[in-house]
């Protein structure tokens, strides 16, 4: 009997584990924690969320949201699960991420064809016939090395921060107001209103903030759909206005006007006691957080049940390493998976992980293995990472990664719904020929 190892139980490794294990093949799971921690996860559970608690947005006409629709034709794990666990965020999917992990966590365990194994890989087994790594952004320092050996490519750093959580009580909600930009969603983000001097001195305490300092042999690199909020301000002090304090599609009820600027709170589960920082991704050090972030009106007397932190992300240089089936070059039998091949966000890192699951299943079965149409927004994600580039940077879902349609169309919104239509037709027939090509 062929054996088949998925090394991760993130959102890459478990949607790969559950694919496998679904079409009747027995798989090995490997997850390091609790054994060894990360600088970032909390807990033991599979597919846990260590920054936001979204994974994007809900409508097709979003490079997320189509993305999280063609997962479902492919028979993902975790949207149908992140569905079930929803809690109020506008347009966009978020989840209460306890309840979410855990519902992973005992599908995983209790499915008949999944071994779990609880601790560290430090060399890639060689007794299984495939292997998935799925180890994503924080894989562990001998993997890491061992991984750098296999792939012979340079093994490159960058630096992911995470936005901090306040407890809800102590939210001083007479300084804002609920509401979502453009009147969209239903009141899911409450807004803490800054008026100019207030925004002025929140500016100028942010850019003499002490953060956290970074060692000698690390090269500071911020993927730029997840910088700093300080980084972010030292780019000029409008900065801010037009990126996340942006006030721009909000009105406080109370003055009838648009805000000077805005900070906006997301409710981090169902109850809504756990309120995070959008888009306040931060480097600063605790003290310092606290200090500045409660210069905030509404956060005044704010308590951070989460502060924010930063942590190192890998990923290697896929273009050099992986043929778009998510397989190594060099060797046909390992397979990459989630964050590591350098995809950006929760839902392109989960669908990689399906895509890499189908592979394993049909070399199991003889079959070559399948790449998705560059039409689909996976196919599009798989050629950005696996095509010809000097240096690969991480890459969120978006419609640029698209083909034109073949007759032009003026209307953004228009032309994004066409191509969206496009590609999940292409998917469905993709999801239903895969099993018998």
């Amino acid at each position: 009997m062929k054996k088949v190892a998925v090394i991760g139980a993130g959102l890459a490794g478990s949607e790969a584990a559950y694919k496998i294990a679904n079409e009747g093949f027995n798989v090995d799971l490997y997850e390091m924690r609790p054994e060894k921690k990360t600088p970032a996860h909390k807990t033991e559970k599979f597919a846990e969320l260590v920054c936001s608690n979204s994974l994007g947005g809900k409508e097709i006409t979003t490079g997320a949201g189509l993305l999280k629709e063609e997962m479902k034709l492919l028979g993902s794990l975790i949207i149908p699960v992140a569905e079930e666990f929803s809690v109020p965020a506008g347009g966009a999917l978020a989840v209460d991420r306890e309840k979410f992990s855990q519902k992973i966590t005992e599908i995983l365990e209790k499915h008949p064809n999944i071994k779990v194994i609880r601790k560290e890989i430090t060399k890639i087994p060689e007794e299984y016939d495939f292997v998935i790594i799925a180890t994503g952004p924080l894989t562990s320092e001998n993997l890491s090395k061992e991984i750098q050996k296999l792939t012979g490519a340079e093994y490159l750093y960058f630096y992911d921060a995470i936005a901090p959580t306040v407890d809800a009580e102590t939210v001083d909600f007479s300084k804002g107001f609920w509401g979502d930009r453009y009147g969209k969603g239903e009141g899911d983000y409450f807004n803490c209103v800054l008026n100019e001097e207030e925004y002025e001195i929140f500016y100028n305490e942010l850019m003499k903030g002490e953060q956290v300092p970074l060692k000698d042999f690390e090269r500071a690199v911020f993927f730029e759909g997840c910088l700093p909020v300080e980084e972010i301000a030292r780019r000029g002090k409008q900065t801010l206005l037009f990126g996340p304090m942006k006030p721009v599609g909000l009105i406080d009820p109370k003055t009838g006007k648009q805000p000077f600027a805005v900070v906006q709170l997301r409710k981090e589960n169902r109850e809504g006691t756990l309120l995070s920082m959008v888009g306040f991704q931060t480097k600063l050090k605790y003290p310092e957080q606290k200090r500045i972030f409660r210069l905030i009106p509404a956060l005044k007397n704010a308590t951070f049940v989460r502060l924010g932190s930063i942590h190192r992300n890998t990923f290697i240089q896929s273009q050099k390493v992986l043929k778009p089936t998510l397989q190594m070059k060099k060797n046909h039998k390992i397979f990459f998976a989630g964050q590591i091949t350098g995809v950006e966000g929760y839902a392109a890192s989960a669908a990689t992980g399906i895509l890499a699951g189908i592979n394993v299943v049909r070399m199991l079965q003889g079959k070559e293995p399948v790449v998705p149409p560059e039409t689909t927004m996976l196919g599009g994600l798989v050629r950005y990472i696996t095509e010809p580039k000097d240096e690969l940077q991480p890459m969120n879902p978006n419609f640029a990664l698209l083909p034109d349609l073949d007759n032009k169309i003026k209307d953004k919104r228009k032309r994004k719904l066409l191509k969206a239509q496009r590609a999940l037709k292409d998917m469905e027939n993709f999801a239903s020929e895969w099993k018998n090509k």
